[in-house]
């Protein structure tokens, strides 16, 4: 059973009410100001001296809009740091340009996307890839668009997310990627530098490092597969991706409680914070990106994996980047209806005027008005 389906039917009221609960990234807008809104408890009715401490914990401010109700107040913040950095090959950028320093690749592949896709023709005259496909950019363009898809019960297709069918098929048209689809086999080669040919970066949160490109690297020890030659900089545009925020029930029989409790998950950064110990390895010596920015600042992030490079210096400058203001909860499937007709242009299934006609049409059966 889905799991946001059970959570709503215990929000609703019972005995069995939790008094607090998760909600991944995608979901939050509906628990913070949407129809589930009416069951969060504003974090200042728990006793919390939220101006003081968010200042002091430098949460980014996507973290502080995502979990925005209606009336303008905090019923949510997150834990962990989903801003978005772009990883790269060491050995790629120092064959094409000479450098591998980050504050040398964040100027060659951006600002912008016109900046990106000049890399991208150096980088295929030198014969690799820019990224693996099409999804690798998406949720830099999807997070970077100024508006939500939905304003005031309307279909807004916002213009940065629109300039996607033109991103998606010049990568394709040109030769800049493999074409891959995200966590399919042939992506996973590209991790390891094994694809159709070696692709420079991929774009992602500290979890990305951690989960997926460390574990897929084709080594654990530098100079196996790709382990310990990537590195981070600031990306063409800013994003976050992924990411959980905690709320509390407004039935509650335990705020006095849990205020404490709510405080230490996200807005304490002192060595005996919850994130300081997130940041610092906890129980499994992963090292992790956080919420706050103080933490961060005060922590270790250095790892072999990335050359010994820094990742909180990286993912701190990445999360204030990162805009929180265009989510709405219809996203995960208005996503998946846009991704479906981008792929239906960009093969040459569909013309790029067909492809929006038919995703509008498919946003009408959410029940939203389109023009």
């Amino acid at each position: 059973m889905d799991f946001h389906a059970v959570l709503d039917q215990y929000l609703a009221g019972g005995e069995d009410i939790p008094d607090i609960y998760c909600v991944e990234s995608y979901h939050v807008p509906k628990y913070s100001r949407g129809d589930s809104s009416k069951y969060a408890t504003p974090y200042k009715e728990l006793g919390i001296d939220l101006d003081n401490l968010i200042n002091e914990a430098d949460i980014a401010q996507y973290v502080i809009d995502m979990g925005t109700n209606q009336e303008g107040e905090i019923v949510s913040l997150a834990y962990m740091g989903s801003g978005g950095a772009f990883i790269y090959r060491r050995s790629i950028a120092m064959s094409v340009w000479g450098t591998d320093e980050p504050d040398i690749i964040k100027d060659k592949i951006g600002p912008g996307w016109d900046k990106f896709f000049e890399a991208a023709a150096e980088l295929k005259a030198k014969g690799y890839g820019i990224v693996s496909g099409v999804g690798d950019i998406w949720h830099s363009i999807e997070n970077s668009a100024q508006k939500p898809w939905v304003v005031d019960g309307k279909l807004y297709i916002d213009p940065k997310r629109e300039a996607f069918l033109d991103y998606a098929k010049e990568l394709i048209d040109k030769g800049y990627s493999n074409n891959t689809y995200n966590w399919r086999d042939e992506w996973f080669y590209d991790l390891k530098g094994s694809g159709e040919k070696e692709i420079l970066g991929f774009f992602g949160p500290s979890w990305l490092v951690n989960y997926i490109l460390e574990p897929y690297s084709g080594g654990e020890v530098i100079g196996e597969g790709t382990y310990g030659d990537w590195a981070i900089c600031q990306p063409p545009v800013g994003f976050f991706w992924g990411g959980s925020w905690v709320f509390v029930h407004r039935d509650s029989h335990y705020k006095e409680y849990i205020g404490n409790l709510i405080k230490w998950i996200t807005l304490d950064s002192s060595e005996s914070g919850l994130q300081y110990y997130w940041a610092n390895g906890g129980d499994d010596g992963v090292l992790r990106a956080v919420a706050s920015g103080t933490v961060m600042k005060n922590s270790e992030g250095t790892l072999e994996f990335l050359g010994h490079q820094d990742m909180f210096e990286e993912f701190y400058l990445a999360a204030k980047l990162a805009n929180g203001k265009n989510r709405t909860h219809y996203d995960e499937t208005i996503n998946s209806y846009w991704l479906e007709q981008v792929n239906e242009y960009t093969v040459g299934n569909k013309t790029r005027e067909q492809a929006i006609k038919d995703f509008k049409q498919m946003v009408k059966k959410l029940d939203i008005v389109v023009d």
